[in-house]
């Protein structure tokens, strides 16, 4: 089990250092108030939200954890083409050495562990990241913590049988540390992911390395293909997309222009280009990853910053202009976004966030195309599941699925496994 300062309390407390390794490290969410400086290009989106939930919706957890089946999700779900949902806890498993677990739950609710992470050299420890699911049932991941390096990390496997492999581990140096994003993958077979610290340079005094953007081939070799420096950007938290031209998208949590994060370009020779640098009042901190339309435009959110420093939803175009879709209030339209959001076939895009709402326990939203917020769901008491800083799934019905990373068992409060149903 992890000790006080990477435990439940630790996790649960967003602020104080859940990614950070020492309390050098700390991110400032507020720090985005005093920066109000916005970009020519900024486009701001009427503030709208209805303060009313989506009528004729239900919610019904599936299941809520209990400490050895798993304690805290705070990575969103894979769905197989039978309904069954797969995931990663953060803590909990097998005891003595429980290190989180990779659950399944299948469409009745049932849970079974997958595969619980011991803390050794041969297994990973505390993962925090979505999973991806091959054509053969293979699940892919990282782990934040452990590895044949003891500290810094893995990338796994998981077959079809529940058989774990240990793919890479992180050595905490030139090749990266602390992965904290999920991996993508591509037809050959390769992985991609970033990790939030490693690499070759020096981001804070006394607080580690920028991160890079790792590939890794079928044989289990690492390529570095981007290491951060700090102005174009440091500490990447989330998970890659990959255009059809083999160019890869994604968000670090701090750097640029003020140190509030950046949206990056990568192409295939492993050339940056820093799409926008995020200043305060236009967003700060984006902690998930991106999703492109059809046009090319991305989509995304920061967890600080906006109006007020709740966090915003933002559209950014082929030619780098900014449009905050919905910018979070802290009131009953929910605030700090920390998961990527979906998009359905009309356009509009979902999402949760990690608080606001009545209860202060965070909501589900809609945004329609004019970024019109609707709260599909607010979560009103810790018995139903609290905080989900987890993407969202949507089935072919358009049910939604996700986690929470608190509330449930009144005894554990150690997360849920939730749907919403339209």
């Amino acid at each position: 089990m992890p000790g006080p300062e990477r435990g439940i309390n630790l996790v649960a407390n967003h602020w104080e250092g859940w990614r950070m390794k020492n309390a050098s490290q700390a991110r400032p969410r507020f720090q985005s108030r005093e920066r109000l400086a916005t970009r020519t290009m900024l486009v701001v989106v009427p503030l709208v939200f209805s303060t009313l939930l989506a009528q004729g919706v239900t919610y019904k957890k599936l299941h809520e954890f209990h400490g050895t089946d798993g304690i805290q999700p705070v990575a969103g779900l894979v769905m197989d083409s039978k309904g069954n949902l797969y995931g990663t806890t953060f803590d909990g498993g097998t005891p003595p050495s429980a290190s989180g677990t990779v659950f399944k739950v299948d469409r009745t609710g049932k849970e079974t562990v997958v595969h619980s992470f011991r803390s050794s050299k041969d297994d990973g420890s505390f993962p925090t990241a979505d999973l991806i699911r091959d054509a053969e049932g293979n699940l892919y991941g990282t782990t934040d913590e452990g590895g044949a390096f003891s500290l810094y990390g893995t990338v796994f496997k998981l077959n079809a049988q529940g058989k774990e492999s240990v793919l890479y581990s992180f050595s905490g140096g030139t090749d990266g540390a602390f992965p904290e994003a999920g991996l993508i993958q591509d037809a050959n077979g390769n992985l991609y992911g970033t990790t939030f610290d490693g690499g070759t340079t020096n981001c804070y005094i006394g607080a580690g390395l920028c991160g890079v953007v790792f590939k890794l081939d079928k044989n289990g070799k690492e390529a570095v293909l981007y290491s951060f420096t700090g102005p174009d950007g440091s500490r990447p938290a989330a998970s890659l997309i990959m255009d059809a031209a083999g160019n890869l998208y994604g968000t670090t949590t701090r750097g640029g222009t003020v140190d509030d994060g950046i949206v990056f370009k990568l192409d295939p020779s492993g050339a940056e280009t820093v799409l926008y640098s995020f200043s305060g009042a236009d967003g700060a901190y984006p902690t998930a990853g991106l999703i492109m339309d059809a046009a090319g435009n991305l989509y995304g959110t920061t967890s600080g910053g906006g109006d007020r420093g709740d966090g915003i939803v933002f559209k950014l175009d082929p030619s780098g202009k900014e449009t905050i879709l919905h910018s979070f209030t802290n009131g009953a339209d929910g605030a700090y976004p920390e998961a990527s959001v979906i998009m359905d076939a009309t356009d509009n895009l979902y999402g949760t966030t990690f608080g606001g709402g009545p209860a202060k326990h965070g909501v589900i939203f809609k945004l329609d195309p004019t970024g019109k917020e609707t709260v599909l769901y607010n979560f009103p008491t810790r018995a139903g599941g609290a905080r989900s800083r987890a993407r969202l799934v949507m089935d072919s019905k358009g049910n939604l699925y996700g986690t929470t990373q608190n509330g449930g068992d009144p005894a554990c409060l150690c997360g849920v496994v939730f749907k919403l149903a339209p």
